[in-house]
């Protein structure tokens, strides 16, 4: 397949026709990747079943991961999902924005689109590139994010370029995605409850001020139950990796630090490092690579540099990869959860 690639930089009437063009693609049931304030989509039409499974034939992922619908508007939810007072809520406080909210699916959405679930997932992004795309496709685009199953997912178009060239008809490259981490999923019960199935920049203390009733799903922080239904994307054991293994470690930092600096005597080792804490590896281990993580306490810094980093790793063909464990609040929950499957869950307690 051969793969076009544009270039966006603003909402021009250049830009517009470019969408036009991207937007007809869609409707034809092709793929188009475009970024969105999150990480950059593969999308498709998401109520044309084929156009659905060229997705999965694209990412080579799993026909039993849900795909994520975005819409235009959030009162569009109510043309493919039963919508209620909870919705109407999260949607007048985050909408647009990084959040997706799980509902029961209409008709009018295949199976195929929402791994045979009885639910949908919705997301109406704050993107002025993927919004006014959706808009003139005038179909909900389904959309997982634009890497290859499994891989840490794409904030760079560079990152989809090395990905998905060949795998789809179109990448439309609008920068730097302002976030970096997917959107937050939630679903809501038939008690109008919420469960948190993935994190992200809408954190559960913002979920918060909509109901005091927010669940968190154990999937979050932990591994996948044998046999247990996936909800929504990123529930798989081991997601967001680079090929090498990766370590979080958790302790002092002169104890992380010398475990560090044993094993970069034998192995082409990289570590995620907090700013604070450079200089004291670059002392212990001097032949360790460092990326520098930001400060500590800026969870939003680290949030936009994760996948880069990942993906930049793997161009370095390391053995190990060290990364500090992040908290379980606020923003460092979606990256304890981003961080835990990429590392398929080997903590290392100092």
């Amino acid at each position: 397949m051969n793969t076009e690639i544009i270039k966006i930089a603003s909402l021009d009437e250049e830009t517009v026709r470019n969408l036009e063009r991207a937007a007809k693609i869609i409707k034809e049931g092709g793929l188009v990747v475009f970024p969105t304030e999150t990480v950059y989509g593969l999308g498709a039409d998401g109520t044309n079943a084929s156009a659905a499974k060229k997705i999965y034939e694209a990412k080579g992922r799993p026909s039993d991961n849900p795909l994520i619908i975005h819409i235009n508007s959030p009162d569009d939810a109510k043309r493919y999902t039963y919508t209620n007072e909870t919705y109407d809520a999260i949607a007048k406080a985050f909408m647009p924005g990084p959040i997706t909210v799980v509902m029961r699916a209409k008709d009018n959405v295949p199976s195929e689109t929402r791994a045979s679930l009885p639910t949908v997932a919705v997301r109406c992004p704050s993107n002025k590139i993927a919004n006014k795309l959706i808009e003139l496709a005038g179909v909900p685009i389904a959309a997982p994010s634009a890497n290859l199953s499994g891989s840490p997912s794409p904030t760079k178009a560079s990152h989809v370029i090395d990905d998905m060239m060949g795998r789809v008809d179109m990448i439309i490259d609008g920068g730097d995605c302002e976030f970096g981490l997917e959107s937050t999923i939630v679903k809501i019960e038939d008690n109008g409850d919420l469960t948190l199935l993935r994190p992200g920049k809408i954190t559960v203390e913002d979920l918060g001020k909509i109901t005091k009733n927010v669940k968190i799903a154990d999937a979050v922080t932990d591994k996948l139950k044998e046999g247990e239904t996936v909800l929504s994307p990123g529930m798989k054991y081991r997601h967001y990796a680079p090929k090498a293994p990766v370590y979080l470690l958790d302790g002092e930092i002169s104890k992380i630090s010398d475990y560090i600096a044993k094993r970069a005597e034998s192995s082409h080792v990289a570590v995620l490092c907090y700013t604070d804490d450079v200089e004291h590896i670059k002392a212990c281990a001097p032949s360790a690579f460092i990326y520098e993580f930001g400060d500590k306490e800026n969870e939003l810094l680290q949030a936009h540099m994760l996948f880069d980093i990942l993906r930049d790793a793997d161009k370095k063909s390391f053995d190990e990869i060290y990364a500090p464990l992040p908290r379980k609040e606020g923003v460092g929950l979606a990256l304890y959860n981003r961080m835990i499957r990429a590392a398929a869950y080997h903590i290392i307690r100092m």
